[in-house]
């Protein structure tokens, strides 16, 4: 007979190839089944994901009755954009929704009751860097799916000489430069959730200099089991 294993925490202990072998840590429950269980439609779902319009990001814009007033245009350079009648808008920062209502008021000393439809159709602007020991670095875009081990399969992977115990994520926030490590063997056994990754965050696997910046918790690193989140001084400052 097999067995499902829905991890809760902790990891497994293989005690040999056989299934009927395995036996789990404190925390997990093995359920006897012949198969998965079906994921319900909310399993099937990412929770949605607040995406900012950003430059050099494409833009379609419909206005309902109005074919002279729909347009598709590339934010420019600076986040802005040109429409008829209504003029140059600096959509940087503002999601879809947000840019459709602020549309839809500019409109409306023109056409009545105006309705307003936004589409990003493709962003530059919502990327995540993904760099060090992986087979293809660059950047990836971003998605209210995108997690470290989906980001990490956009480069395909880890790299030869890749340290599954040593990835690091860069983060702003609040302008508040932040450091995550990460162990993505622990994330594979379950051991703790595939962290969510954002738009401008930058993934550095394996040996790079963003690894000294927790030298003094190298001993950590082999039983790394929980994520390491450390808040980065700004060097440019001074005394």
């Amino acid at each position: 007979m097999r067995f499902l294993v829905p991890v809760l925490s902790g990891a497994l202990i293989l005690t040999g190839c056989a299934t009927d072998r395995i036996r789990p840590v404190p925390g997990l429950e093995l359920i006897e089944s012949a198969e998965l269980p079906k994921p319900s439609r909310a399993d099937l779902v990412a929770p949605d994901r607040e995406s900012l319009i950003g430059p050099l990001d494409t833009l379609g814009i419909d206005v309902y009755g109005v074919p002279s007033l729909s347009l598709e245009t590339k934010v420019d350079s600076s986040g802005r954009i040109s429409m008829p009648v209504v003029g140059v808008i600096d959509a940087r920062g503002m999601t879809s929704l947000e840019l459709q209502r602020f549309i839809e008021d500019r409109l409306r000393k023109y056409v009545k009751n105006p309705t307003v439809t936004v589409n990003v159709r493709s962003s530059v602007s919502q990327v995540v860097t993904v760099d060090g020991s992986v087979i293809e670095p660059g950047l990836f875009p971003v998605t209210n799916q995108t997690t470290l081990m989906r980001a990490i399969a956009l480069a395909k992977g880890l790299s030869e000489f890749g340290k599954l115990d040593d990835v690091v994520v860069l983060r702003t926030v609040n302008n508040q430069r932040m450091a995550g490590l990460y162990n993505l063997g622990a994330i594979r056994r379950g051991v703790y959730p595939d962290p969510a990754i954002y738009a401008n965050d930058v993934v550095i696997v394996g040996d790079s200099p963003s690894r000294r910046l927790f030298k003094s918790l190298v001993s950590l690193a082999p039983v790394l089991t929980a994520p390491l989140i450390v808040l980065l001084q700004n060097r440019s400052k001074t005394n």
